[in-house]
């Protein structure tokens, strides 16, 4: 569980950030809600005394699951349909957008990639036609992009520290993926709001993701390098991405497109045997996973899990963000210890 921690305080004093803002109590809109960061993200902003309204498909499900924190509330809404509750729209001050169908959570036929890209296309959507239509309080958006957005790590590398956000998107399924998502939620900007755009790296956490994709094999003594392992994995601690996002928030000085990765990515082979290492200690045997196998497995998911992409995170830290677990060694302990 999250919790706001004096290392949190030491941060926030760091900076030059207004205090009273940053604990002023706020409402958040969350799309993507019930999801691997929403839920972390809905928790940490409950502990800092936020109140979070999480947008959702299938209301009555949500309100059964409702906890007993009032601070924590519903709204329906459907993106195909382009529907939304207007007084969640009304009563909120901040946006943050994470709703899209999981690029990883199906093989990429046609009928998924298509899927892929409309949920993020009509959810921007549905939101700007919102607050254009109903009157708001809404400060700032935050929106979800990915590192998909870059292709992979030139040979030899263009510059030392890998992609920054300046430059542009692959032409991959991924890459235009990501531009599309990116530019489908920017007319936020044409109506006064402050957007900010995170592409995220890999982020490991215990409740999904990858993290628990690469548990899978380890818990039966077998470190599964994916091709030949050197592919660079640039990722991120869930705990980081959620202080990330509040930090976006809290700190009007933030806009525009960060890296929302660690400042120091690993090899597919090092993560691996890391984590292999803190879940087993010796007991565990390395294997190589060649490409053909992913290839069948996966299909065209497969070049991106073999993807070499180095992603910087210095604009980010430029801002006087700190990260907590800026080391995967750290990272991985923290995680498994929960």
């Amino acid at each position: 569980m999250i919790s706001f921690t004096w290392p949190d305080f030491i941060y926030y004093c760091s900076n030059s950030v207004n205090l009273i803002d940053n604990f002023r109590m706020a409402t958040i809109l969350i799309t993507g809600g019930t999801g691997l960061i929403g839920a972390s993200l809905t928790e940490l902003l409950l502990s800092k005394g936020h109140k979070v309204i999480i947008l959702t498909r299938n209301l009555k499900m949500a309100i059964d699951k409702q906890s007993a924190d009032e601070r924590l509330t519903y709204a329906r809404w459907n993106a195909e349909e382009q529907s939304i509750d207007r007084d969640a729209i009304e009563k909120a001050n901040y946006i943050v957008h994470l709703a899209g169908a999981g690029v990883a959570d199906k093989r990429w036929t046609s009928k998924r990639k298509k899927e892929i890209v409309q949920s993020r296309i009509q959810s921007s959507g549905l939101l700007i036609k919102a607050l254009k239509d109903i009157p708001n309080n809404i400060k700032a958006v935050v929106s979800a992009s990915a590192i998909g957005w870059y292709g992979p790590d030139a040979i030899p590398p263009v510059r030392p520290g890998g992609f920054t956000e300046s430059d542009p998107s692959d032409k991959a399924f991924l890459g235009e993926t990501c531009r599309w998502w990116e530019e489908s939620i920017q007319p936020v900007t044409e109506l006064g709001k402050r957007l900010i755009k995170f592409r995220f790296g890999i982020v490991l956490a215990n409740d999904g993701g990858a993290l628990a994709e690469f548990k899978k094999p380890v818990q039966f003594g077998i470190a599964s390098i994916l091709g030949n392992g050197k592919q660079v994995v640039s990722w991120i601690h869930i705990d980081d991405v959620c202080r990330l996002i509040v930090y976006a928030i809290e700190n009007d000085k933030i806009e525009g497109v960060y890296n929302a990765v660690a400042p120091n990515p690993v090899t597919n082979k090092n993560l691996t045997l890391h984590l292999a290492q803190r879940m087993r200690g010796k007991s565990f045997i390395a294997v190589h996973v060649p490409s053909w196998v992913l290839s069948t497995m996966l299909g065209g998911m497969s070049t991106e899990v073999l993807k070499s992409a180095t992603v910087s995170a210095e604009k980010m830290q430029q801002t006087g963000f700190q990260f907590l677990y800026p080391q995967i060694d750290a990272a991985l302990n923290e995680l498994i210890k929960r």
